[in-house]
């Protein structure tokens, strides 16, 4: 099940795209490391492959996290990734991750694919919730919950600890939706 948009393709995970997941996270690795503590163990084919193979399963038994790979239609490059985390099956409640390669970020990629998730999220899965949470020093990333047109809900103090060992808080951004009858 793809999700396009103008300028991408959302793709559900595939070994036939790990090796290019590979590629972005190496390219990225500097950049990516500062707010992401999974990348150190995201480095060798070994580690990807294993990886996306766990990634498939979630995707295929809806559990854990709903991840899909961003595709630049235009180039065909690999450009990042987005996934729904599954908080609350019961609400349904939803958190947005989402990660982007260093030479693509700037571009309103990222944007794009968080408007295509959230309204794949809202009117497939029947969200009422979707949540963007990052770094208070991550401000590209709040900067696209902002641009999406999340509202801020409060700062946790003290809340996350970051790869480099520093503590910083933690903004939560939400969208809403009432539920379906």
């Amino acid at each position: 099940m793809k999700i396009e948009t103008a300028r991408l393709q959302l793709i559900p995970p595939s070994l036939e795209y790990q090796p290019r997941i590979l590629a972005a996270i190496q390219e990225s690795e500097q950049e990516l490391t500062t707010y992401l503590s999974w990348v150190p163990y995201a480095l060798t084919q070994a580690e990807s492959i294993a990886d996306t193979q766990l990634a498939i399963s979630n995707f295929t038994n809806a559990t854990d996290e709903l991840r899909f790979s961003i595709i630049n239609k235009q180039t065909a490059e690999l450009i990042g990734a987005i996934g729904l985390i599954i908080r609350d099956n019961s609400v349904p409640f939803y958190e947005l991750g989402y990660w982007i390669r260093t030479s693509s970020a700037g571009h309103g990629f990222m944007t794009e694919a968080v408007t295509a998730i959230e309204h794949y999220a809202f009117s497939k899965l029947n969200a009422v919730r979707l949540e963007i949470r990052a770094a208070q020093t991550n401000h590209k990333s709040w900067a696209i919950a902002k641009r999406c047109g999340y509202e801020f809900e409060g700062t946790l103090i003290n809340e996350r600890r970051l790869p480099s060992g520093e503590l910083d808080n933690t903004l939560v951004y939400s969208k809403t939706q009432q539920p379906q009858r």
